[in-house]
């Protein structure tokens, strides 16, 4: 297995993803991984745990605001003011808004799009120019499988989602003359503390060390969409296709 080269920077570090994430990076030889979180104590928590993982690697914590456009701006600035243009950027943070209070103030809604879209997009085009002028780098961003239609059950959050899958796709049009990969990766429901209350209700969800695995192989391979399980794949191309008059008549 070839090992990982250059630093991995993990935007929203302390979710269960991208913990999994780092715990494999580390396993495959990663020697530098920067944290970006917004809880200081979670972040440093998590990279004692690291730290002791993978004694080799140089674990580095950032706190930030992951939500103000200045601080994704200052956060990013000083990451690169050394120069050293990370060789891998996964921007991970995200959370699952309740539709019904969505629906019900505006405030939650805003601050839906504001975490899950916004936020995520802002900090991948702040890395995106540095890489580009290098010429060298890989972003990974998490969207996921809710952006692709939009469903009665959470169109909030999918509207958030179906944001990322469109920035991601025009940040590839934009570096596919460059040897800068951008990689769009889109989970289904997966077993993590943001999905406990669908698991208390006897949902299916996959495997987090499983998912991490799609995430880090697809990043590394440059590979332009990963679903994780690949399973979705399959499954949402079904459901964007299915006819309005089938879709509409079906509780999701």
């Amino acid at each position: 297995m070839q090992s990982i080269q250059g630093t991995v920077v993990i935007v929203g570090a302390t979710s269960s993803i991208a913990e999994h994430c780092a715990r494999l990076w580390l396993q495959r030889g990663a020697t530098h991984l920067v944290l970006v979180g917004r809880d200081a104590a979670r972040t440093e928590h998590l990279a004692t745990d690291l730290r002791v993982r993978g004694p080799q690697a140089r674990i580095d914590v950032v706190t930030a605001d992951l939500l103000e456009p200045a601080a994704v701006r200052e956060t990013v600035s000083g990451l690169l003011a050394t120069g050293n243009v990370p060789a891998t950027v996964l921007i991970a943070h995200g959370s699952l808004p309740d539709q019904a209070a969505c629906q019900q103030d505006l405030d939650s809604a805003a601050e839906a799009m504001r975490v899950n879209a916004i936020s995520p997009v802002l900090f991948a085009e702040a890395f995106a120019g540095a890489m580009q002028a290098a010429g060298r780098g890989r972003i990974g961003i998490i969207g996921s499988v809710a952006g692709d239609r939009g469903r009665k059950s959470n169109y909030v959050y999918g509207a958030a989602k179906g944001l990322v899958t469109r920035y991601a796709q025009g940040l590839q049009h934009r570096l596919a003359a460059t040897p800068v990969t951008v990689t769009l990766v889109k989970p289904g429901p997966t077993d993590t503390p943001m999905t406990a209350h669908l698991k208390a209700q006897g949902a299916k969800l996959a495997d987090v060390s499983a998912v991490a695995a799609a995430i880090v192989d697809g990043i590394e391979r440059g590979a332009p969409v990963v679903y994780a399980p690949a399973k979705w794949a399959l499954i949402m191309m079904v459901i964007r296709h299915l006819p309005r008059f089938v879709f509409n008549k079906m509780d999701i």
